[in-house]
């Protein structure tokens, strides 16, 4: 074998051995990248899954509220008005019977109102301005505390998903204020700054050390809800100097 003909089988050879690496490299290369898509679809599967089991933790939790409500409506409520409108209807004066009709006429109002919200239709009709100041009458009625809304944009533009998950974070913030801080007032402000908009849930109730890691779950809960929607829940708090909730909205 010459000189040449060596030459020709080397280079042959450095060929097939550069093209077997290649292929094994493209191969790899190809093999890994499906791997990871497989991965990213697992992932997105997982999120998915995550987010819908989220959703349907939050309708029920919402829904048991709103029949706590309703059963607390109709005891306290709707209750004494036709123990009223009894009470008028027993009489033989005309005008007592005119105003027990009446009595009788807005307790079948008040039933109705509480008959829509046992579905959770009214949440698409709602803005969230109006669920919370709903919510903050609510409390304000009951004597517990003063309440107030101070806001400078109108939050309407919000899918049925996320509205639900920011209804249910600022129902269970208020009722954790009212559980257990004792507070004498509770503010909730909305600001919009730019594209930042937050909703600040403020109480000056006794406050706690909020740099303690909670045993808890409840914040952590309430962390993660806001997160699933792309938004963000902070809180800082210390004792004697009440307890400020911040939710960051997503863009």
């Amino acid at each position: 074998m010459d000189l040449v003909e060596s030459q020709v089988y080397i280079i042959i050879f450095s060929t097939l051995f550069l093209g077997g690496i290649m292929s094994t490299f493209v191969i790899s290369m190809v093999f890994i990248h499906r791997q990871r898509q497989a991965q990213n679809l697992q992932k997105m599967d997982q999120v998915k899954s995550e987010h819908e089991k989220t959703l349907l933790n939050i309708e029920n939790e919402i829904q048991q509220e709103t029949l706590t409500h309703i059963g607390r409506e109709l005891h306290d409520n709707i209750g004494q008005l036709l123990s009223l409108a009894k009470l008028n209807f027993g009489s033989i004066k005309p005008e007592k019977i005119a105003e027990g009709r009446d009595i009788l006429g807005q307790a079948i109002q008040e039933v109705r109102g509480l008959s829509k919200q046992l579905n959770l239709d009214w949440v698409e009709s709602i803005s969230i301005n109006e669920f919370i100041e709903q919510q903050l009458e609510r409390i304000q009625n009951t004597g517990f505390c003063e309440t107030s809304l101070d806001a400078n944009f109108e939050l309407i533009d919000l899918p049925k998903d996320r509205k639900l998950v920011l209804i249910r974070v600022i129902q269970e913030s208020l009722n954790n204020a009212l559980k257990h801080a004792s507070p004498e007032n509770i503010l909730i402000r909305m600001r919009e700054n730019g594209e930042i908009r937050q909703i600040l849930i403020q109480d000056d109730g006794k406050g706690f050390d909020s740099s303690q890691k909670s045993n808890g779950s409840g914040m952590f809960n309430l962390k993660k809800r806001m997160e699933t929607i792309g938004g963000e829940f902070n809180l800082t708090s210390s004792v004697g100097k009440g307890t400020e909730i911040t939710l960051t909205l997503p863009n």
